[in-house]
């Protein structure tokens, strides 16, 4: 384990390793903190974790409030809250603590302290990030505790918009954290189904970006490392929870995902970004369930590349259907549902859910074009679980 220890600086200057959350009162000062606020989600906030964190600070003289007030698929309102709460506490940092949703919110809270236009005024559209008063941001340090969405490693925030239902991405390329410490050993606790979920996520972002339409070169070789580490310790982690060696394996393929999808997504993230916005589904568990369809969707396009990396992370039958053939034994193994239906979703939404996937912009990356017919019959596959 000790080689699993390292000091990066791509994307953003990152301690990792186990034990490295001892290091979060000096993150916290190289940024100018003297009064953070820790935002997490409510259930990590009651756990010895959090609370751990707080008492680091606390004793090294950095006083830390938390903020909890978080949805598992965050909303405006969440945003809002922690604003209030960043205020009223006179608070000059962000600790964003947590899985995607408390890492999003508190990219997001440290963006909007002092901005003039509302949150929806900074979606990744165009040029719409210049609207950002740059100099009105906090700085944030990211503390993941899962290993799946990588947004310590991002530039933007997925936050449900309220009064449509949908989910928006609010970019500026200053919301990356300037500070992460990436501890596997805060993943331990992480219950397995939540391992398999969020380590598919992992996943589903390093597949996609491997595949995604564009070169973009060193993106593909992030992203083919990162679902090698996952082919060698995803298992492993949701067998053994105290595995630290899967479990540091994890956070870096999950970091690498995150930074490698910036050449793009596709279909898999399309259909599932809906999904999560209307019926509140976990976000890593939904691209697990629609992966191989959407393989199986893109096989013309990206059967050679499928091939390169089934050769690479060392697949018995280096194949496109060896890859298949893995991705379903996987999902097997690790207890993650080979249909929507599972998770709730009827034949009637693929007529709801279509349009909203085809604007998304992950939809654009996709290898093959999709549009909103396409994509209603792909939610009705994987409904069914018709994948031939």
């Amino acid at each position: 384990m000790s080689a699993l220890i390292g000091k990066w600086n791509y994307p953003t200057p990152t301690r990792f390793g186990a034990g490295r959350i001892k290091e979060l009162p000096d993150a916290c000062r190289e940024l100018g903190m003297s009064r953070p606020l820790l935002i997490t989600d409510p259930g990590l906030a009651a756990l010895p974790v959090a609370r751990n964190a707080v008492a680091i600070n606390e004793l090294d003289g950095l006083h830390t409030s938390v903020f909890s007030q978080i949805q598992p698929n965050p909303v405006g309102a969440d945003v809002e809250a922690g604003v209030i709460a960043f205020k009223e506490g006179g608070h000059d940092g962000v600790i964003a603590f947590g899985g995607g949703s408390a890492l999003d919110v508190g990219k997001a809270v440290a963006l909007m302290i002092n901005q003039e236009r509302p949150l929806w005024d900074f979606e990744d559209i165009g040029d719409w990030y210049t609207r950002v008063k740059v100099a009105g941001m906090a700085p944030v340090v990211a503390v993941p505790t899962t290993a799946g969405t990588g947004s310590e490693m991002g530039r933007a925030s997925v936050i449900v918009k309220e009064d449509e239902p949908r989910k928006v991405i609010i970019f500026h390329p200053k919301m990356l954290p300037e500070r992460v410490i990436a501890d596997p050993g805060l993943t331990v606790g992480l219950p397995p189904k939540l391992t398999a979920a969020t380590g598919m996520d992992a996943l589903s972002h390093c597949l996609e970006a491997y595949c995604a339409s564009g070169f973009h070169p060193m993106a593909d070789g992030i992203a083919a490392e990162g679902i090698r580490l996952v082919h060698r310790a995803l298992k492993r982690a949701v067998a053994d929870g105290g595995d630290m060696e899967a479990r540091a394996w994890m956070m870096a393929a999950s970091a690498m995902g995150s930074t490698a999808f910036q050449k793009g997504l596709g279909a898999m993230h399309a259909l599932s970004h809906p999904i999560g916005a209307t019926l509140h589904a976990h976000h890593g568990l939904t691209n697990a369930v629609v992966m191989p369809y959407v393989l199986a969707f893109n096989k013309s396009a990206i059967e050679e590349r499928i091939e390169r990396l089934a050769r690479y992370i060392g697949l018995a039958t280096p194949t496109f259907d060896g890859f298949m053939e893995w991705i379903l034994d996987l999902r097997r193994e690790i207890g993650i549902p080979h249909t929507l239906s599972s998770l709730g979703v009827a034949d009637e939404h693929a007529q709801e859910l279509a349009p909203a996937a085809a604007a998304d912009p992950s939809a654009c990356g996709n290898p093959i074009p999709v549009d909103e017919a396409s994509l209603r019959a792909l939610y009705l596959r994987c409904i069914l679980g018709e994948l031939s």
